[in-house]
Order: C-alpha cells, then sequence, then structure tokens
C-alpha cells in the first residue's frame, strides 16, 4: 500500500494541475455571466456530481448510510462559508484587475498558511518557510510582468490570499477527523448556496448567457470544483497545511502550462525561471528533515512521520 503521504503529495499536485487549467474556463465563464452566477452555477453542478459518487461508495459498503453528525456539518459549512469568500473574491477581483496581478497576489496564500498556522500551534520547519519563500519568488517571476501596479482588484486579491490561507487550514483540521467525500459536499452546497443568493441580488442573466458559458460551467464544475476541490479534501488528511499550501500553488505553473497549450502563449524567460524555482521551493518543502515533535492536528503528527 502506498505511503499515505506520498499519495497525498501527488493527489496535491494533481489538484494544482486540475485548478490551474480550470482558470482558463474561469475567466471565460465570465465572458456571458456575472461572476457570482458562475460560481454557483459551477459547484452546483459540482454538488449534482458528487452525490451519486457517495451513494455508490455506501452502497458498495453494503451498510446503511451513517447520520450527518453535527461536527461534520459544521466543518463542511465552515469550509464552505470561507470557500465561497474565497472563490468570489477572487472571481470578482478579476474584473477590476489583470490575470498577472491575480496569479500572484491569490498565491500569497502560501506564506499566509504558515504564517496563520502560529497563531494555532502549528509549528514549520526551515524547510517550510525556505521553500514557501522560493515559491513566492517563482510565482512573481512567473506572473507578474512589467510595470507592477496596485489595481482596485488587487486588494480583493490581497484579502483572498487570507481567505485561501484560512481555507487550507480548515481543511486540514476538519479532513482528518471527518469523511473527506462528506466535507466536500456540505462546503460545495454552502458555497453554491451563497453564491447564487449573491447571483440572484446583484445579478441579471439571460437564458443565452448561460448557454454561452455552459462549456466553461461543465468544466469548471465537473473538473476543477467536483474533482479538484474533493481532491484537496481527501490529500490533506496526510499533509500539514503549510507544506501542502506550496504544493497546491504550482496551479500558477500549470496554467501557465495550459494557457501555452490551449491559447498559444508563450513563456519568456522569467516565467521558466519562475516555474523552476516554484517546483525548487516543493522539493525544500519535502525533503527538509521534520522536526521530531510537532504540535497540532493528527494531519501534522502524521506528515511529520514521514
Amino acid at each position: 500500500m502506498p505511503n499515505p503521504a506520498l499519495r497525498a503529495d501527488l493527489l496535491m499536485l494533481l489538484t494544482a494541475m486540475i485548478w490551474g487549467s480550470a482558470f482558463v474556463a474561469q475567466r471565460l465563464g465570465m465572458d456571458s455571466i456575472g461572476p457570482f452566477l458562475y460560481t454557483g452555477l459551477r459547484f452546483a453542478l459540482a454538488c449534482l456530481a458528487l452525490l451519486p459518487v457517495l451513494m455508490l461508495l455506501q452502497r458498495g459498503k453494503r451498510q446503511r448510510p451513517a447520520a450527518l453528525d453535527r461536527s461534520t456539518l459544521l466543518g463542511g459549512v465552515s469550509m464552505g462559508l470561507v470557500l465561497a469568500l474565497g472563490i468570489n473574491l477572487q472571481q470578482v477581483g478579476l474584473l477590476f484587475t489583470s490575470v498577472t496581478n491575480s496569479g500572484f497576489i491569490t498565491g500569497l496564500y502560501v506564506i499566509v498558511v504558515p504564517l496563520l498556522g502560529l497563531f494555532i500551534g502549528q509549528r514549520s520547519s526551515l524547510g517550510i518557510w525556505l521553500g514557501a519563500s522560493l515559491a513566492v519568488l517563482g510565482m512573481f517571476l512567473l506572473s507578474v510582468g512589467e510595470g507592477f501596479s496596485v489595481a482596485p482588484g488587487d486588494w480583493l486579491q490581497l484579502a483572498g490570499a487570507f481567505v485561501w490561507g484560512i481555507h487550507v487550514l480548515l481543511v486540514s483540521f476538519f479532513a482528518s477527523r471527518h469523511d473527506p467525500l462528506r466535507l466536500a459536499l456540505i462546503q460545495f452546497v454552502t458555497c453554491a448556496l451563497i453564491s447564487l443568493l449573491l447571483a440572484t441580488i446583484f445579478e441579471t442573466a439571460t437564458p443565452d448567457g448561460i448557454l454561452a458559458a455552459a462549456p466553461a460551467i461543465l468544466y469548471g464544475g465537473l473538473l476543477g470544483v467536483a474533482v479538484g476541490f474533493t481532491l484537496q479534501v481527501v490529500a490533506q488528511q496526510h499533509a500539514i497545511a503549510s507544506h501542502a499550501a506550496i504544493i497546491l500553488s504550482l496551479e500558477a505553473v500549470f496554467a501557465a502550462i495550459a494557457g501555452a497549450l490551449l491559447l498559444g502563449e508563450v513563456l519568456a524567460l522569467r516565467g521558466y525561471l519562475g516555474c523552476a524555482l516554484m517546483f525548487a521551493g516543493m522539493l525544500i518543502a519535502q525533503l527538509w528533515p521534520k522536526p521530531l515533535v510537532v504540535s497540532g492536528t493528527p494531519a501534522d503528527a502524521g506528515a511529520a512521520r514521514r
């Protein structure tokens, strides 16, 4: 049976690949409908996709589904509330800033996670800090072009970086204690309801607009959310939050690759250097000796025993 920590790393790497490729759909979807409606529809679609999977798995175990306990519900709703805030800050921010600025500022959660972790007693090794620093530097070279400036949407993306940091910590805390698929479904439902409510209040939509955005909704909902965010919850059962943030931040690298393959974009030399620095940061965080005693959640202790 594969090492749980290695399996978690591979799943998070796959998640970063999915998120990076889905970023193209995320941008195209807002060409026809508003950011709140796009988010609400793709998360609602993810709920419909994940629910039968849960039912089939339960049937395969040949046992009646366990009752939904209050702790699991609290965890899923908490994750969903933070997810809704983070994803909608990102979506709205993209209306007022460039994609390059958005990618860099959002990626700052690789530093936010270990900083926030200090307040809840999670110690990060020197390798985590070195790896996170290299990842941020690499993301800067990859995502930020000439004339970097603070656009109005940049502040929304900066706020979103802190929200994504909180989300990574919440997932690490609850995923090690509850059924990850149930948690994922509950957070998807929560995010979908909040986003659709915001769309009803602030946006107007037409059937033609929704139809035009359908391919982006399908791709973003089924792959980006149903597969990507579910894999994140499953993987973070066996990963330190700060370490997970570095691997997940590689979505910026895969977004650049997807842009090159699907949109014909070509990276400058500094972009390739940025990719190399981000991969180096991931490897340093992974291979640096871990402390023997780690305070925090059971996920932290499990990862420290690698």
